[in-house]
């Protein structure tokens, strides 16, 4: 199994390719802003001999859902998400206006996710984990088999996602994080929406956010 990350728009968003052996792979959170992004992804996928099978959305906001549009063209694949990311969805055309950004509406989910959730695909098992806060929907994708989680923006390598956004709560997301997130192995490999990887075990041993004194309730600006 092997973990490929790329990243995309002005937001700098990962997007992670995961794939098994036989070249069958799932895509999280495609990011890809213009089309020569969006060319640059699916060249990678073509040069590994890379097949998608399943697209996958932590939450829908703009920069993650940038190239779902492309990404339904390309391969005919709608992308999976929880039902309280609708209005994200819906509104993403707006807050990209308010970024400077351009977007076309993006296409309607293929299916939804609810929590504890099971995605099974045809190379692997993902546990869909309900962890709201960032954003009313956000999802983490943990994978027991290869010891990762996908966690979108609710928890980075030393900080927290953002909360003052149209459904954000700081309390709730602290809350989901600990319940949720800290619960798993520490040993488990964190894949965060943006910025560089991280484990479990370290975020519990030094997020400052997340500690019992902490000095402020701000979160990631991202």
């Amino acid at each position: 199994m092997k973990v490929f990350t790329m990243v995309f728009s002005p937001i700098e968003v990962n997007t992670y390719i995961v794939a098994d052996p036989s070249g069958k792979c799932i895509v999280i959170d495609c990011g890809c802003y213009t089309e020569e992004e969006f060319e640059k992804l699916t060249s990678f996928i073509k040069s590994e001999n890379l097949k998608p099978v399943l697209l996958l959305n932590t939450h829908c906001h703009l920069d993650h859902i940038f190239g779902n549009g492309r990404f339904f063209s390309e391969y005919g694949l709608g992308t999976l998400c929880h039902k309280e990311e609708e209005k994200n969805r819906k509104n993403a055309v707006m807050f990209a206006g308010f970024f400077g950004l351009q977007m076309d509406e993006p296409p309607e989910p293929a299916g939804l996710i609810e929590d504890n959730q099971t995605i099974v695909s045809e190379i692997l098992n993902f546990k869909a984990l309900h962890v709201p806060g960032h954003s009313p929907g956000s999802l983490a994708f943990y994978c027991e088999k290869g010891n990762m989680v996908f966690t979108g923006d609710a928890l980075f390598a030393g900080t927290i996602g953002r909360t003052d956004l149209p459904g954000g709560d700081y309390n709730t997301l602290v809350n989901s994080i600990k319940n949720k997130l800290f619960t798993l192995p520490p040993s488990t490999v964190v894949y965060p929406g943006h910025g560089k990887k991280t484990t479990i075990g370290n975020e519990i041993a030094t997020n400052p956010f997340l500690m019992d004194k902490r000095k402020n309730n701000s979160g990631s600006t991202i």
